[in-house]
């Protein structure tokens, strides 16, 4: 089982996201205990640059790469140099910021101006700005990771040059103007298609409004030296399928129906049945043993209908939930989808909280009700999981000025209440009660639409009747919910995409997680 304490190694189960310190200090260290010189790591990151560059970028195009006068220009100057060993010729721009250049950045300036005919151009002012059209493509080096206030002058207009600029942009490490770790609240930065990052990906990249300047973002191995990589301690960490793939429980030949859990379904209420019918159907692919869904009468028939495998569990109302039945036969309890938000449904959800001792997950109206119930969160069962879109946090957690403040919101709700939280999202935050927090890499803007959350929820009380920690469920659920979405998409495109092609993927997502 995956230790989810944040002060232990995960580098075997999840990518590490690190703060700008941090990275210096794993270039440090690297350079001290490999060893290896501060030009020759230099050199390594460049090549894998280059190497992607030489494999993407068709030989029709002109590479055109402004170099700043720190590392990140350093970076360039030798990614034009590599091209140019291998007949491609670029242009290279030196944007002089400042009037002195890092001493590796200068190293391969002079190597570059020495051992090769690449046209190099100083840009001092706007009249110094190059032409660039459709069959260009901009190498973004002129700042990385370690900016610590936004371009102005010059470059903030060059900046807003290339952005205007009809031509595919690759960023370096990190474009220009975007802080790493921080809100990039006032500055110009630099719009990349695709963006290089090294050794691990950028808190930066994970929030929404960063969207227009990261693109695409892929993660280059530069050969950090491992034993820092190890040790050093985070509160954020990428999931990859490394990492979920061990959490997966194997069916054994004599296990039955009982071995797999019992779960509870609370959802459903006049005009929402479509919810809780999702929710059930994508717990059932998910393998829980047995379902029982609590609903109201009037949504009994369509679920007997359509999912004959689930059990009704009754609700004295015929419109909405208003009481429930003993809870001590269910490994796990879900609720919300649907659920709505009528006053008798507020009290059995209170009632609901109290008396719940198995793993809880609680997604929709029943976060709508907590949120105008906030001192309810006190008594929520330790480790419940929330699973909210954004809209539905800002109710629970109150508004916040950027994604950033609303991580820190989400995190500290966690450690707070004892809780976990699923910020739902295009990478979905998974807050733990110690402060961690795991950000998702599958899923697709398919996803967007209705019914998808629901799915999820499904999939995750499904997970936790099957005895998973909840702190698996939640992180396995997620990533699960994106895979099957990732498939689902391959057949239907993006805009085809409904909530049940996620569902019915869950097998393959499984099959997919499982293999090599």
């Amino acid at each position: 089982m995956l230790n989810f304490a944040v002060n232990r190694s995960q580098t075997a189960y999840a990518m590490k996201i690190l703060s700008v310190e941090q990275i210096r200090e794993a270039d440090r260290y690297t350079i001290k205990n490999e060893p290896i010189e501060s030009i020759d790591l230099m050199e390594r990151a460049a090549t894998k640059v280059y190497e992607w560059i030489y494999r993407r970028v068709s030989r029709d195009k002109i590479i055109k790469i402004f170099c700043g006068l720190g590392n990140n220009g350093g970076d360039g100057l030798a990614v034009a140099r590599m091209l140019f060993e291998q007949d491609i010729v670029p242009q290279v721009f030196i944007v002089r910021y400042a009037e002195k250049m890092s001493d590796d950045c200068n190293y391969n300036y002079n190597k570059l101006l020495n051992e090769t005919h690449v046209p190099m151009f100083d840009i001092m002012n706007e009249d110094d700005f190059p032409r660039i059209t459709e069959n260009d493509v901009v190498v973004d080096a002129i700042f990385g990771s370690g900016l610590s206030r936004p371009p102005q002058g010059m470059v903030e207009e060059l900046i807003t040059y290339i952005n205007q600029s009809p031509c595919i942009r690759i960023a370096i490490d990190i474009a220009s103007g975007l802080f790493a770790d921080r809100p990039s609240v006032a500055g110009t930065v630099v719009k990349a298609d695709y963006t290089l990052s090294f050794q691990f990906p950028k808190l930066a990249f994970l929030m929404p409004e960063n969207d227009p300047y990261v693109g695409r973002f892929e993660i280059i191995d530069i050969g950090l030296h491992p034993k820092f990589l190890d040790e050093v301690t985070t509160n954020n960490f990428f999931t990859l399928k490394q990492m979920v793939k061990p959490f997966l429980h194997y069916r054994t030949k004599y296990s039955h129906k009982g071995t797999y859990g019992h779960a509870l379904l609370i959802a459903g209420s006049a005009g929402k049945t479509g919810a809780a019918l999702l929710a059930a159907k994508s717990c059932l692919r998910t393998g829980v043993g047995l379902l029982s869904v609590h609903l109201p009468k009037m949504a009994q028939l369509p679920l007997q209908t359509s999912i004959p495998e689930a059990m009704v569990d009754s609700d004295e109302s015929e419109l909405c939930f208003s009481g429930f039945n003993d809870l001590a036969p269910y490994t796990a309890i879900g609720v919300g989808p649907g659920l709505g938000q009528a006053d008798e449904t507020a009290r059995a959800l209170k009632l609901l909280i109290q008396e719940a001792k198995a793993p809880l997950v609680m997604d929709a109206d029943a976060l709508n009700i907590l949120s105008q119930n906030p001192t309810w969160l006190a008594y929520l069962p330790e480790k419940t999981i929330l699973t909210p879109h954004p809209k539905e946090f800002e109710r629970l957690a109150g508004k916040t000025s950027n994604t950033f403040e609303r991580l820190e919101r989400q995190r500290e709700l966690s450690v707070k209440h004892h809780i976990i939280i699923v910020l739902k999202g295009a990478h979905t935050s998974v807050t733990m009660p110690n402060g961690a927090c795991f950000f998702n890499t599958t899923g697709n803007p398919g996803m967007a639409t209705a019914g998808s959350g629901d799915v999820l929820t499904g999939i995750i009380l499904s997970l936790l009747a099957q005895r998973y920690s909840p702190e698996e469920a939640a992180v396995l659920g997620v990533y699960l919910h994106g895979l099957a979405g990732d498939l689902a998409v391959e057949e239907t495109g993006q805009e085809a995409l409904i909530a049940s092609d996620i569902t019915e993927h869950l097998g393959k997502a499984f099959a997919t997680l499982k293999s090599k």
